[in-house]
């Protein structure tokens, strides 16, 4: 900027009141100070940071003697203390190391790259991840960096991790049925567009081919999985295997393995869920898959308890149960004639104790459960569906009331059976007692296969009604 040449006129006395209005411009515009802190403290998965004012949420990173940084989010404050909660390996952090706000550190927040890119603002220290079309085929890591090698993101829109509450006035009821591929869900368990179901299952009894299913199989426009905190493998096997070149090309896939940092996995959740609100608010129909609510619940009570939260149910401090409906409300319908995010999260049962603290907090805020059991996924029997111990809570609102009564017939016959198994094993049931176990011994064989289906088995909601009426109407 050039300051005009000088003279004694009166006449040019407009000029230099211009230039100096510009430069007070540019020094506005500018930032002259870099705020930072310092770290006094890192003790297990918490790093404590003076000299700073930071609200929680809010992203900063920590500087290395090396030129490396780990990037950290605030989880909590005591006094004049923050408390940070990395994403990466603290290994190499001295005492003293300098931790500045993200806004004043030349790339360390994952910003938006291409066209859409923008400086953050002074104000806008809360995480701010890539959302948009260009994401679809892609697998990202919980920060939204790209996992799969084939280059940047090139978005043009970035939302938060955290949005707001959703109105429940304003939700769309769940009022269209949903096929999701699967014989035993569609015709016994019938899910509705904007539902949110649970996954109960213990660990090795087939949860995530179940899950696979549903990926390849059920009407949605877009899909997007999130794997939190399971083994590494799975994450290649599901993208490879199970969603194939056709199903990866409609789906995003958020990968954060169980050896990743807490922070990482709870993001990988928040983040999940927030690419799914982007398809969700312009009018598509979006299936979320999220494997596993259990390791996100886990995630949060490493962060909690490190912070000096106390515990509370079976060691989970009572964040968690908070974090819990926050996380699961995000899903659902959205406004009349717009979009939907049916959602699937697994819960993993261990030692397949259903009265688990995280199953029983997960049970009472979903739409509905299916439950795997062991006892039949060890009997060669798949899916692995406890159908007595299953319910759609949308059901009775998404099929007539003679279909209701079918699905009702079937249950009964096949719960009627299976408490008479002992006696009917060892031959001490008499034919005739009871008209209508006589009848569940009968089509039992066929019960069995009804339930049963193939992995690479399709299985319409028509076609699994039909056949369900054409089972019950069998004479013996």
């Amino acid at each position: 900027m050039q300051a005009p040449a000088h003279t004694d006129t009166n006449s040019h006395l407009g000029q230099w009141r211009g230039f100096l209005k510009d430069c007070g411009a540019v020094a506005a515009a500018g930032d002259p100070f870099q705020h930072s802190g310092s770290l006094t403290r890192v003790t297990g998965l918490v790093m404590e940071a003076v000299g700073l004012k930071l609200a929680v949420g809010s992203g900063c990173t920590v500087l290395m003697p090396n030129g490396n940084r780990v990037e950290a989010e605030v989880v909590g404050f005591h006094g004049d203390r923050l408390y940070l909660m990395p994403t990466n390996d603290v290994f190499g952090l001295t005492p003293g190391a300098k931790v500045i706000p993200w806004e004043h550190t030349a790339n360390s927040a994952p910003v938006v790259s291409g066209k859409g890119s923008r400086r953050r603002r002074a104000s806008d220290r809360v995480r701010h991840f890539p959302v948009g079309e260009e994401l679809l085929g892609r697998v990202l890591d919980g920060v939204g960096r790209p996992l799969d090698g084939l280059g940047p993101l090139n978005v043009e829109r970035d939302a938060p991790l955290v949005n707001q509450s959703f109105n429940p006035l304003d939700r769309e009821p769940i009022n269209q049925i949903l096929d999701v591929g699967v014989r035993a869900i569609n015709a016994l368990l019938t899910v509705g567009r904007g539902q949110r179901m649970g996954l109960f299952a213990g660990s090795g009894v087939g949860k995530s081919v179940l899950l696979g299913m549903m990926a390849r199989y059920t009407s949605a426009d877009v899909i997007v999985v999130g794997l939190i905190g399971e083994r590494g493998r799975e994450v290649k096997e599901f993208i490879e295997q199970i969603l194939g070149p056709e199903g990866m090309a409609r789906s995003v896939v958020v990968a954060a393995p169980a050896d990743t940092w807490p922070l990482m996995r709870l993001q990988g959740a928040s983040y999940a869920t927030s690419i799914a609100e982007y398809f969700r608010d312009r009018g598509k129909n979006v299936l979320l898959i999220m494997d596993s609510l259990t390791r996100y619940a886990m995630a949060q009570r490493e962060i909690a308890l490190a912070i000096g939260e106390p515990p509370a149910t079976k060691g989970y401090p009572p964040s968690v149960f908070a974090k819990l409906p926050q996380l699961v409300e995000r899903a659902g319908n959205g406004v009349k004639g717009g979009g939907s995010i049916t959602a699937f999260y697994t819960v993993l049962t261990e030692g397949d104790d259903q009265q688990d603290p995280i199953a029983d907090s997960a049970r009472a805020i979903l739409d509905g459960h299916v439950v795997l059991s062991r006892q039949l996924a060890e009997s060669g029997h798949y899916p692995a569906i406890d159908i007595e111990a299953s319910i759609s809570r949308a059901m009775s609102g998404l099929i007539s009331p003679e279909y209701f009564e079918q699905v009702r017939g079937f249950k009964q016959l096949y719960s009627r059976y299976q408490r008479s198994r002992d006696l009917i094993s060892v031959g001490a049931y008499s034919h005739g007692s009871d008209p209508l176990l006589d009848r569940a011994i009968v089509l039992h064989p066929r019960l069995e296969e009804f339930l049963q289906q193939g992995m690479f088995e399709r299985a319409g909601h028509a076609d699994s009604a039909a056949k369900l009426g054409a089972l019950l109407a069998l004479t013996i």
